[in-house]
């Protein structure tokens, strides 16, 4: 994610501050502009509205998203003209869990506040509109919902468009209770909704595109039957070389969830990249001189880096990323080291994203 900065005082602030805590700025992070802005109450006669600081910025009013006036849950800005209350990214929820009941607020914004990163990612690579009309393809819809004592339990997956994710895995507790049990060196909030949308977009990048037999050639044929794999991949014991040809060892189940880790970590590798080298970092690259370091690329812009450039300053991010995890005694961030095979299939989707963004440019 890029860095960014107060626009009324210059200081440093984050993707989901609200407020900036040099100057006490409002802020609010407007979609149509892909930015972070200082805002400030408009005139009186304009009740609700605010405007961008500073005031040249713009004469376009905003107003603040229905979720963050009624429940301090996002700080998305939407546009004076819009039909709607919510802001770009709240309207693609569908269904939410009752809010009435005790937690369920503060589990519902974590998980809002980890789809709006997703909506960055997304519209960063051109794969999610920001134009508060109507895009030809507003991007996936959510549902947030809550097991019932009495009921079947809700199942975080992807089916017709809409992700749906449990909100109890915006418990700590809970969701470090899942990935002990099912063995996962990796499980976020954030890498489910990356996950998720990965099944979301191999229907629109990969289905009837043309690219099937080449998905098959590298991913396996995924018509075969989904539940079987899964249940042979619940029922036995991890495969150890799973290593040679996947991002995870849940990648092994079936295609499809080989392309959905595949695709999280494409997401995971373009958004640490653009924070690295939006703070500037430069790193010692293997091979090189001792004395040779070269600054990290940001993989989006005119001078975006070809994929094998990108991978060569992945690994040795990843080595520092872990590295300042482990001197504050935290785990290592990324649990990960990618082999030749799962290279191959991250090219992949590199490709697949990068003619689908050529193509709408």
């Amino acid at each position: 994610m890029q860095v960014f900065n107060c626009s009324h005082c210059g200081k440093l602030v984050f993707f989901d501050s609200v407020r900036c805590v040099h100057c006490g700025s409002a802020l609010a992070f407007v979609p149509d502009r892909m930015a972070m802005h200082a805002i400030a109450p408009a005139h009186a006669s304009a009740a609700g509205l605010w405007s961008l600081l500073p005031a040249e910025n713009s004469t376009t009013l905003y107003r603040q998203c229905y979720n963050q006036t009624q429940w301090q849950a996002c700080n998305f800005a939407v546009p004076e003209h819009s039909s709607s209350l919510l802001c770009v990214a709240c309207r693609q929820t569908v269904a939410l869990p009752d809010l009435s009941l005790p937690g369920h607020v503060a589990s519902w914004a974590r998980l809002e506040a980890a789809k709006r990163q997703l909506f960055y990612t997304l519209a960063r690579l051109g794969l999610q509109s920001v134009d508060d009309g109507n895009a030809p393809d507003p991007g996936p819809r959510y549902a947030f919902l809550a097991d019932w004592p009495d009921g079947e339990p809700v199942l975080t997956g992807h089916a017709g468009g809409t992700i749906t994710i449990n909100v109890a895995e915006a418990d700590d507790a809970q969701r470090l209770h899942h990935r002990v049990n099912l063995h996962e060196p990796y499980r976020t909030l954030l890498g489910h909704f990356r996950h998720e949308s990965g099944h979301y977009y191999w229907d629109r990048l990969v289905l009837g595109s043309g690219h099937e037999d080449a998905f098959r050639s590298l991913f396996g044929d995924e018509r075969q039957d989904y539940s079987q794999a899964l249940e042979r991949h619940y029922a036995q014991s991890e495969s150890a070389d799973w290593h040679a040809n996947f991002v995870s060892s849940y990648a092994s189940s079936h295609p499809w969830e080989d392309w959905a880790e595949t695709w999280a970590h494409y997401l995971h590798m373009v958004d640490l990249l653009e924070t690295a080298a939006a703070y500037d970092t430069s790193l010692e690259l293997p091979g090189a001189p001792s004395a040779e370091r070269v600054r990290v690329a940001s993989p989006y812009g005119a001078k975006a880096p070809s994929f094998g450039t990108m991978v060569e300053h992945w690994s040795p991010l990843t080595l520092l990323l872990n590295s300042l995890n482990r001197s504050l005694g935290q785990e290592d961030a990324y649990p990960f080291a990618l082999s030749s095979g799962a290279l191959r299939k991250l090219q992949f989707v590199h490709e697949l994203v990068q003619s689908r963004s050529q193509a709408q440019s």
